[in-house]
């Protein structure tokens, strides 16, 4: 269905859908003008809105109210993030009506001849500290850290140097309803983010903690002021595993190269942080100081690094653990210390072998007893043997005779005296035979009786 051409969610006004502002991890943004009254540049009496559109069949949704919908909920009023005046489902969209802004930091970079200051670099460094810890504050990381995700205020308006994070559609919950952090986990089945700036742990498939936003907004900064980084311009289905073995071997020595040492340190301290540790965002901002200049030539104001500054707008600096031992800093180390070998394949429930030759019967059959699966069925043909493999026998364990004679008849009733029963046989055109007997059958007694073609 196409976007609606008029906005009316809740008790919001009237808009017109006008021009399209971009594309968000799951929906997309259009200017939004009201039809009448309305005079203010932002908040919810604005002449023009920031409307986000997601189709209620789309992965963010899945036929209800997207989930950055609670993000927003719980985050509402939080420093940085802008506001959401209203929302709803109107036809098949689920809408919502918020400030509109300026450049992303990724459009201000491309006007800059794709090379930022590093001045302008670390205002941004102790602005986007300061929101991700108030961001973080409120129990969440955001995950998708980047410099697509970061706008300023609207052109003209007094907020035009203000800094804003956007996009909470994968933010996820660092603190669990008890206020415990979350339990650590790996699933390297599952990426999250954007390859490009994701953290080391994302690539690897580790829950999200307050390290990885820090980690994604130190390769944010970095490309920012040298305008690329390391493991850019791989391609194809193993780019994310590339890119995550380069990240790893690239040392803070190597990316940081060029770059003034506050921005180093700060890779540094946030590269080694542990799972649930709590970062000290007032000593990552103070790193920054001896860059931030003057007031009247700051590029992007300051106003949350500020607040948890001294007096007379001075950045904070943190003289008490300046004397602490200094942690171990991780100088690319080799990708297999990092990487975990997973699979991801869900337990077979049934499995089959075919045309199998007598001297590779038993490594098919060790094989799929490993994988938890017993024979079902055999069956042969022209001396060879299938067998079909099941997880759902019941069976408790297994054993199996190949005998050069049809039935091992001393086999069978040694077996037998040991509570196994026949549950599956086959003869070959040679005369051996393949006798499967297993445990955990409802069997309580068996016999057999051969009888010879012809008689």
């Amino acid at each position: 269905a196409p976007i609606p051409e008029r906005v009316h969610v809740g008790n919001s006004p009237v808009y017109i859908t006008d021009r399209k502002l971009g594309k968000g991890g799951f929906g997309q943004v259009y200017v939004g003008r009201r039809v009448s009254g309305g005079t203010a540049r932002t908040g919810p009496h604005a002449y023009e809105v920031a409307l986000k559109f997601e189709h209620r069949s789309s992965k963010g949704c899945n036929f209800v109210p997207p989930y950055e919908w609670q993000v927003y909920q719980t985050l509402n009023g939080c420093y940085g993030v802008p506001a959401v005046h209203y929302k709803g489902r109107q036809g098949d969209y689920y809408i919502l009506v918020m400030d509109i802004l300026g450049p992303s930091l990724w459009d201000v970079w491309n006007s800059l001849g794709q090379a930022m200051s590093p001045h302008m670099a670390a205002c941004i460094a102790v602005e986007a500290i300061s929101i991700l810890e108030k961001f973080h504050s409120k129990g969440f990381v955001h995950g998708d850290v980047k410099p697509e995700n970061f706008l300023l205020g609207l052109p003209g308006s007094p907020e035009e140097k203000k800094l804003f994070l956007i996009d909470l559609g994968l933010a996820s919950k660092w603190r669990d309803s008890s206020g415990q952090h979350v339990d650590y986990d790996q699933r390297p089945d599952i990426f999250r983010g954007t390859i490009r700036y994701a953290s080391a742990h994302a690539h690897l498939g580790r829950t999200g903690s307050r390290r990885d936003d820090l980690e994604s907004l130190a390769y944010t900064l970095i490309f920012l002021i040298k305008g690329r980084l390391p493991w850019q311009g791989y391609q194809g289905d193993t780019k994310s595993f590339l890119v995550c073995k380069k990240k790893m071997a690239t040392s803070p020595d190597m990316l940081c190269s060029f770059c003034p040492p506050p921005f180093k340190q700060f890779l540094e301290s946030v590269t080694n942080m542990k799972f649930d540790e709590e970062p000290n965002y007032a000593k990552l901002i103070s790193l920054f100081e001896s860059l931030i200049e003057s007031p009247a030539s700051r590029p992007i104001r300051i106003d949350g690094a500020l607040k948890v500054g001294q007096k007379r707008g001075r950045l904070p600096v943190n003289h008490e653990e300046d004397d602490q031992p200094k942690k171990k800093v991780r100088l690319g180390s080799p990708a297999s210390q990092w990487i975990s070998v997973y699979n991801a394949r869900r337990p077979m429930k049934q499995r089959y072998h075919y045309n199998v030759a007598d001297n590779r019967l038993q490594q098919h059959i060790e094989k799929g007893n490993e994988d938890g699966l017993y024979i079902s069925c055999v069956a042969s043909s022209a001396n060879l043997w299938a067998l079909i493999m099941d997880a759902g026998t019941d069976f408790g364990s297994q054993v199996y005779e190949l005998s050069p004679v049809f039935l091992h008849k001393d086999w069978i009733m040694d077996q037998w005296e040991k509570s196994f029963y026949i549950t599956a046989i086959a003869g070959a055109l040679n005369g051996s035979s393949l006798v499967l007997m297993s445990k955990g059958t409802p069997y309580t007694q068996q016999s057999y009786k051969l009888e010879i073609a012809g008689e």
